[in-house]
């Protein structure tokens, strides 16, 4: 199963050092029964995209949580088997853990698929963004209307032999 991780650089530069996603549980976004209904699309491309979205917006998350990580959305896909990603039932009619699946334990970095990041021109409008969070979180349409805007931005495929790129 493919999941999307989502991390911010510092994230990303401490699973490159380690060799590894870690510590678990990790959370991650992947093709779940909730998200295929939620978002209407039998084409699996279609769908591991919205799960690249989610773990996007989870990314921003983290990053309005770290003011000092550097404001470009990172997110890693990696393959794990079908058993180690779960979905908690109790979150399972939760809009916002749509698509959310727990890993228990490290994912080595050898199972990374490639690494997903925000362009440099994106910085100005994710900065923005993880700045108008709380305030769309609660209900600003201003606010919300700011984090559309950093979602605006495609987030750009990596290899992971890339990764050191990304971080220099």
């Amino acid at each position: 199963m493919r999941v999307y991780v989502p991390l911010t650089l510092p994230g990303l530069a401490q699973a490159h050092k380690a060799g590894e996603l870690a510590p678990g549980p990790l959370t991650a976004y992947a093709v779940t029964p909730a998200l295929r209904e939620w978002y209407v699309s039998d084409d699996i491309e279609e769908l591991e995209y919205a799960a690249l979205n989610r773990a996007a917006s989870a990314s921003l998350r983290l990053l309005a949580g770290d003011p000092e990580a550097p404001r470009r959305r990172i997110v890693v896909a990696v393959d794990v088997a079908d058993k180690d990603a779960t979905v908690d039932p109790d979150r399972g009619l939760d809009a916002g853990s749509v698509g959310e699946v727990r890993i228990a334990g490290a994912v080595p970095l050898t199972r990374a698929a490639a690494v997903h990041a925000d362009a440099d021109d994106a910085e100005a409008d994710v900065t923005a963004a993880a700045g108008a969070l709380g305030a769309a979180d609660q209900g600003d349409d201003d606010a919300q209307f700011v984090v559309d805007g950093a979602e605006d931005h495609e987030l750009l495929w990596f290899g992971v032999q890339e990764i050191p790129s990304l971080l220099g």
